[in-house]
Parts: structure tokens; C-alpha cells; sequence
């Protein structure tokens, strides 16, 4: 396991200085995406992110909740995950273009992530029949995401 963390720890300042242009080659309705730097600088849509809509994304039990594994500041929430990072100040600490790629593909920032992708659809081993083909969530949500985290800055 070392061995392999040290490979990929070798390449990550090559990945992220590298432009490179995603496809989503399955999945309809997906939007092609460019990675630039470690970021999608392009909104994955025209209409810019609404970070109250974001928010009640992030915190939707009966959906994919961030609150599964990061703590947030949403102190109405009881229980918050343990397992990923703390996302209170990460406004502060990502650019909005770098928060997208992180939800779009976390993988390609850190391969060894066990953070799922919101937006890919390929690729993925023992995927649920009714979860095949389909993103976690659609491009707005992704916009409506990135726009709420954007606003969670630090004091």
C-alpha cells in the first residue's frame, strides 16, 4: 500500500497541472467538462448555483448527504460524519472551480479517495441495477453545491 501511495503521490503535480478535456461518454444528458489545474473552471450550466438550494442538497437525508462523512456547519443537523475532512471554512480554503471537480470527480484530484463522484457514471464496480448509468446528482446540483460550499469561509 505504501508503494502505491507513493506512485500516486508522484504523479499528483502532474495531474494537476494538466488541461485535459472529460467526456461523459455514458450517461445521457451529462455535460462535457474541461479540467484545468486541478479545477472545471466552466459552470457545468447557464444558470448560476443557488447555495440555500445547495444547502438543502448537502444536508437532504433522503438523498446523498455530505453529512454522511463531513462535519459542516448546519448545527439544526444532529449527527455528522467522521470519515472526510471538516467542510466548515472550505470556501476559504478552495476556489469554486476546484470545490466542482471535487464533487465531479474526486479521483482526479486523489485517486485513493473513497469519496464518491456526483457527476460520473463510468468506470464504477458493483454498482446498484438502479443506480447504473445515472449521476448522483445532475449538473445543477452540482452548480447549487459548489455555489453553498463556496460560501463557507473562514472567520
Amino acid at each position: 500500500m505504501t508503494i502505491i501511495r507513493k506512485s500516486i503521490a508522484a504523479w499528483l503535480p502532474v495531474l494537476a497541472a494538466s488541461s485535459f478535456i472529460v467526456t461523459a461518454a455514458v450517461g445521457e444528458g451529462l455535460v462535457n467538462f474541461k479540467i484545468e489545474n486541478g479545477a472545471v473552471p466552466q459552470p457545468l450550466t447557464g444558470e448560476p448555483g443557488n447555495p440555500a438550494r445547495g444547502r438543502q442538497i448537502v444536508r437532504d437525508m433522503n438523498h446523498v448527504t455530505c453529512l454522511i462523512c463531513h462535519s459542516m456547519p448546519i448545527p439544526e443537523e444532529p449527527d455528522h460524519g467522521e470519515i472526510g475532512p471538516p467542510l466548515a471554512g472550505v470556501g476559504s480554503r478552495f476556489t469554486a472551480s476546484e470545490l466542482r471537480l471535487r464533487l465531479i470527480d474526486p479521483k482526479a484530484v486523489n485517486p485513493a479517495t473513497i469519496m464518491p463522484s456526483y457527476y460520473r457514471v463510468s468506470n464504477f464496480m458493483r454498482v446498484g441495477e438502479s443506480f447504473r448509468d445515472r449521476p448522483i446528482y445532475t449538473a445543477q446540483q452540482i452548480e447549487d453545491v459548489v455555489a453553498y460550499l463556496s460560501l463557507l469561509k473562514d472567520n
